[in-house]
Parts: C-alpha cells; sequence; structure tokens
C-alpha cells in the first residue's frame, strides 16, 4: 500500500473506531446500569447464589446480540450494487423504527426502571434460576438490540471491516469499568435525566440513519431524486479533521447530501424530539439510589 493511500484510509479507521466507540459507551453504560440495578438488589436481599443466573443470562445476551451484529454487519458485504444499496436501505429504516420506538418507550419507563427491575427479580427469585437467568436475558438483550442496529450504518459504510467492531467492543469496556465504579462507589444515578440526554442523542443518531438509508434506497432507484443535492460543501468539509469524523462516524452525515435526505432528517427530529422532550404524564420523576452493600 503506497502512502498516499495509507492516509486516506487512516481517517475512515479512526471514523469507524471513534463512532462505533461512543456508541459503544452510551449502550454499554444503559446496559450495565441495568446489571447493576439486578446485581445489587441480589446481594442485598441475601441471594448471592442466584448472581450465577445473572451472568448466564447476560451471557446468552451478549451471544444473541454478537450474532445480531454480525449478520447486519457482515451480511451486506455478499451482496454487491443494488441488491446491497437496497438491503442497507430497508435494514435502515428498520434500525430507525425499532430505536425510535425503544426511545419513546424509555422516555416513560426511565423514572421507574429501577423499580421494574427488581420486582422483576423478586418474581423470578420465587419461580427459579431458569426465571432469573431470563430476566437478566431480557433486560440486557433489549440494550444489545438497540445498539446493534445503531450500527447499522457501518455495515455499507464500511465495507466488511473489522474496525467498527473493534471500536465498538472498546467503548464497551470503557462502559464497563466506569458501571464497576459506579458500583463500587455506591454513587446516586438519576436515571431519568441518564436516560433523557442519552436518549436526545440517539433521536439525532437515528435522523442520520435514517438520511443514510434514504441515500441508499435512492441509489437503488427506489426514492427519486438521487441526482439533486441540497448543498455540496465537499470542497471545505475536511473529513480527515475531529469534527469530520464525528459527524460522520456518528451522525452519518456527508457533506453532498440531497435534498430528500435533508428533508428526512429534519421531518423526523421536527417530529420525534417535541413526542420523546414532552412532559410523562403529572408523575414527578425521583432519582433512584443504586447502592451495594
Amino acid at each position: 500500500m503506497s502512502a498516499s493511500a495509507a492516509g486516506a484510509e487512516a481517517p475512515s479507521i479512526v471514523t469507524q473506531v471513534f463512532g462505533s466507540g461512543l456508541i459503544g459507551v452510551r449502550e454499554g453504560l444503559e446496559t450495565g446500569i441495568v446489571v447493576m440495578i439486578l446485581v445489587a438488589f441480589l446481594v442485598k436481599s441475601g441471594r448471592r447464589d442466584a448472581l450465577k443466573w445473572v451472568w448466564a443470562g447476560v451471557g446468552s445476551a451478549v451471544a444473541m446480540v454478537a450474532v445480531i451484529f454480525g449478520v447486519i454487519h457482515y451480511g451486506t458485504s455478499t451482496v454487491t450494487g443494488t441488491a446491497a444499496e437496497l438491503l442497507s436501505g430497508l435494514a435502515s429504516l428498520v434500525a430507525v423504527a425499532i430505536v425510535t420506538a425503544m426511545v419513546l418507550w424509555m422516555r416513560t419507563a426511565a423514572s421507574s426502571i429501577s423499580g421494574r427491575l427488581r420486582g422483576g427479580m423478586g418474581r423470578a427469585l420465587a419461580v427459579g434460576p431458569v426465571a432469573v437467568a431470563a430476566t437478566a436475558f431480557f433486560a440486557v438483550g433489549r440494550e444489545g438490540v438497540e445498539t446493534a442496529l445503531l450500527l447499522v450504518g457501518y455495515a455499507e459504510n464500511s465495507a466488511g471491516s473489522t474496525w467498527p467492531l473493534v471500536g465498538l467492543l472498546l467503548g464497551i469496556v470503557v462502559a464497563a469499568a466506569l458501571t464497576v465504579l459506579l458500583y463500587i462507589g455506591a454513587v446516586r444515578i438519576d436515571f431519568a435525566r441518564f436516560f433523557r440526554y442519552t436518549g436526545i442523542l440517539l433521536v439525532v443518531v437515528a435522523a442520520g440513519i435514517l438520511a443514510y438509508g434514504v441515500r441508499a434506497l435512492q441509489i437503488a432507484g427506489l426514492l427519486p431524486g438521487g441526482s439533486t443535492m441540497a448543498f455540496d460543501i465537499s470542497s471545505t468539509f475536511d473529513t480527515s479533521s475531529w469534527y469530520g469524523t464525528v459527524a460522520q462516524g456518528i451522525f452519518n452525515f456527508r457533506p453532498d447530501p440531497t435534498v430528500l435526505q435533508v428533508v428526512a432528517w429534519l421531518v423526523y427530529l421536527a417530529v420525534v424530539l417535541p413526542l420523546f422532550l414532552r412532559p410523562v404524564g403529572t408523575e414527578r420523576v425521583t432519582e433512584r439510589a443504586v447502592t451495594a452493600s
């Protein structure tokens, strides 16, 4: 490989690792909080014997997510041309729909998630080990599936590269370390605020995935306007800069979007953000403390 080729590839690698890494930190920390609640509940209830079933459920969920990510990430590398664009576009739309549903659900569930998890685990303990493992599996699996779907845009952009997976794993490692620190330090966490701010980030990320999907479907010929650009700042937008890396790696921004891409991005944010940010009934959002003793 020539020096110029290596220099051209480096920004792409940084984009893939940094973008997927930040998603890994966000989603990994959310998953870590879920696991922390379950573990803390069992420890405080004097049921350390059930911890192995929690870890069995967590391990099974992680394995399931790895399979989903592998199918999404490497699946498009087996097809080329119009078929690949069509598959990527449709997968992006499905991902946006599911992620949006999850984000809007978390909006109402954030203030009571700790109590729900503890209540679910309490009932599972009364049923048996399989129920305990299943409770952990579904709690972690829900977050994991969301993570895999958020990375759908990388499958086609990276052309089968393993760097998005590397970035995701590094992000998860960082999130795991933060979770351990929270657990050891018995840190008080306002879950409603945490999910609110990270939810806003997810909505913006989902808008980028939607725009990516629209462009893919335009290239595949399923949507019109593929040659009608809203603007083109390719000559001034430095894709190798830190802001270029963040914009492309996390938000799927491109310096030459079509009009339909921009419209889809704006409409999605105009509809989903107000839905997500509107007040949740009349219930007072309380701070949930997670402690380990």
